[in-house]
Order: C-alpha cells, then sequence, then structure tokens
C-alpha cells in the first residue's frame, strides 16, 4: 500500500468542504490518510476517537456525501480518485471486492453508487445507522449542520472572550502614562520590579488591574488621603521594614 496521500484543492479547499465543522474536516482528513489504495476505511470509530471528533461529525460527512457508507460498516471517500492517483507498481487493490463492486465512478473521477443507490440499511457497524430513504432525514440535516456550526462557533467566542481577559503585565512606558495621568509621583519602575518578583501576584491571587494596583499604591503613599506625595520607594522601603520585623519575630 502506498505511504502517501493527497488531498485535491477543488475538494478541501471548496465552499462546501470549508463550511462543515472543524472536526468534520480533521475527520474526512485523518479518513484520507489511513485509507486504503482505493479509499476504503473500516474503522471509522477509532479515527473519532483519534481526531478528538465525533459521531455528528461523521454524519455531516455521510449527508454532505463526502464519504459513503456500506451495511457492513466500511466506507468509501467518495472523491478518491480526484484526491489521490497511484502507480500501478504501488497499486494494492482493496481486500473490499463486494463493496466496489457496488459503485460506479462517474465522469469526474468521484464514486457513487450503482443505479444511485444507496445500501437499505446499514447496521451499527462503525457508521451510525442511516437508511436509504433518510439520508436527508436522519439526527443530520441542514437545520442541526448549522447548530453544530453555531455551537462551536459560540465554544470559539468564550474562548476568545476568556483570553481577551486574560491579565496582561504592563510595560514601564504604560505605567508611567497612567502615573502622568493620574499627577502621583510613583516611580513606574519600582512598581513593575515590585510586582514581576510577585508574579504580578496579589496576595494569593493574579493580578486583575495593575491600574487599581497603582491606586493603591497612591494611598500607600501618602498615608491614606489619596493626593500622592512620596514616592513608590517609600513604599518598597515599608514592605521590606515589615518583613524584617516578621523575620525578627521568628
Amino acid at each position: 500500500m502506498a505511504e502517501r496521500r493527497m488531498f485535491a484543492k477543488s475538494i478541501v479547499l471548496s465552499d462546501a468542504f470549508l463550511d462543515m465543522p472543524l472536526g468534520a474536516r480533521c475527520l474526512y482528513m485523518t479518513m484520507g490518510m489511513m485509507a486504503d489504495d482505493d479509499g476504503f476505511v473500516n474503522n471509522a470509530r477509532t479515527i473519532i476517537r483519534i481526531t478528538g471528533s465525533t459521531e455528528d461529525d461523521l454524519r455531516v460527512l455521510i449527508a454532505k456525501k463526502f464519504i459513503l457508507p456500506f451495511e457492513d460498516g466500511v466506507i468509501v471517500i467518495k472523491h478518491w480518485r480526484i484526491n489521490n492517483y497511484l502507480r500501478n507498481d504501488r497499486y494494492q487493490e482493496t481486500k473490499y471486492i463486494e463493496d466496489k463492486a457496488n459503485l460506479l465512478i462517474d465522469k469526474n473521477g468521484a464514486y457513487t453508487f450503482n443505479d444511485d443507490g444507496i445500501p437499505a440499511g446499514i447496521p451499527n457497524k462503525g457508521i451510525p445507522s442511516i437508511g436509504k430513504d433518510s439520508i436527508d432525514k436522519i439526527s443530520i440535516d441542514k437545520d442541526s449542520i448549522d447548530k453544530i456550526s453555531i455551537k462551536r462557533k459560540d465554544e470559539s467566542k468564550d474562548s476568545s472572550k476568556r483570553e481577551s481577559t486574560k491579565f496582561v503585565p504592563p510595560t514601564v512606558d504604560e505605567v508611567k502614562a497612567y502615573c502622568i495621568e493620574r499627577g502621583n509621583t510613583i516611580d513606574p519602575e519600582s512598581f513593575i520590579d515590585f510586582y514581576e518578583s510577585k508574579g504580578w501576584m496579589v496576595g494569593r491571587n493574579k493580578m486583575k488591574d495593575w491600574k487599581a494596583a497603582i491606586r493603591t499604591w497612591e494611598k500607600h503613599d501618602n498615608g491614606g488621603n489619596g493626593k500622592s506625595k512620596g514616592s513608590a520607594s517609600a513604599y518598597m522601603d515599608a514592605i521590606k521594614n515589615r518583613v524584617s520585623q516578621v523575620d525578627d519575630w521568628v
């Protein structure tokens, strides 16, 4: 069996392919890598687990006719001969001869069932059950495909939102600009050095708002009246003194 597999841009860059959920696309590509030299795959469920895809992704591929299922649980990649061309000296015919005999090759080079027929019933042997008359009515129809896509887009948005709220330490220039805006005398470099030494932790928690920390420093700098008169070094000295006192107690 050949070791290399290819994918035609006309297939994997088409709107029909790219409109499918990411899990379905990943499943298709992995099946294409693991299929035999005629494009047959007999371990769909195993590949689903390997790729982290779902049975819904498999149903999407079937409903969109990127793969064709057989009643014995085997599937074939519809556009296999468009994706791949094998030299005769490297080609090894599939062992699923009976299934292959039920296929025709259309004028574009894609597999199709004889007489446009689909096996009457596909038992649950690695392929979710799909009947001949229910290919458009199974739990995958246009609406359910859209729901899968919308759900995954929402999950992606939630992930992006979490990432956008992740704390990012400020630069010296950012701290300096904010201190000028506030009219305080806090030393930006001392502020940065202090919190970098603590891993940007406030107590036991990760800092969420460095500007709030600046305002807290202002209060400490001038005894709590909210108008900064001292310097950040005074605050640093107070911290060091407090630590020294604790050390003496120990």
